[in-house]
């Protein structure tokens, strides 16, 4: 198991990054958000050697529009991993099913070199989720035991807890696994 962490605009830029093998950092959220420390935490982690993953919060409604603000304001190397968060909003509506599967797909094409991941907690994979369509992984919330969260689905990546931040693992047997799969 690979150890990695996911930050946002609450967590600082200049967060450690020693032990870690990759970090996820919000890029978006909707149609008019934007992280306003995604540069320092991209540079920060770039910096570090880690693998980086970005991703989206995504709301209902107007996917394609979604997926090219995520796409355009991500940052884009050779390597990097695409999640969306799927989740409840702060108004208490998600996405459907549809709409997730939509988004990932859109993300795929638009940026068709770079693997593109399901980001939700064990709640939404196991009682919301009707399709069990995860793009090229599942990023899997469920706090328990690092590395053995409660589903019966593949998962590649494992966040665990989210005292003091988002701690993750991944599914790899090294570093270089990880970034070959990533395309590095």
């Amino acid at each position: 198991m690979l150890r990695g962490i996911d930050v946002s605009a609450y967590q600082s830029s200049s967060y450690d990054t020693d032990g870690l093998s990759f970090v996820f950092i919000k890029a978006t959220e909707g149609r008019s958000y934007i992280n306003p420390k995604l540069s320092a935490q991209t540079k920060r982690a770039r910096d570090a050697g880690l693998v980086v993953g970005f991703y989206h919060f995504l709301w209902p409604g107007d996917l394609t529009a979604q997926a090219e603000y995520f796409v355009r304001h991500a940052p884009e190397q050779r390597g990097d991993v695409l999640a969306v968060d799927w989740e409840t909003t702060g108004e208490g509506t998600r996405a459907s099913n549809a709409e997730k599967d939509r988004f990932i797909r859109k993300v795929k094409d638009l940026r068709p070199h770079h693997r593109v991941i399901l980001y939700a907690n064990r709640h939404f994979w196991r009682d919301v989720d009707t399709t069990s369509y995860a793009g090229d992984g599942l990023w899997i919330a469920d706090y328990v035991t690092a590395g053995k969260p409660r589903i019966k689905a593949d998962w590649r990546f494992h966040q665990y807890t989210d005292d003091p931040l988002d701690k993750n693992v991944a599914d790899f047997s090294s570093g270089s696994a990880l970034r070959e799969w990533a395309g590095a």
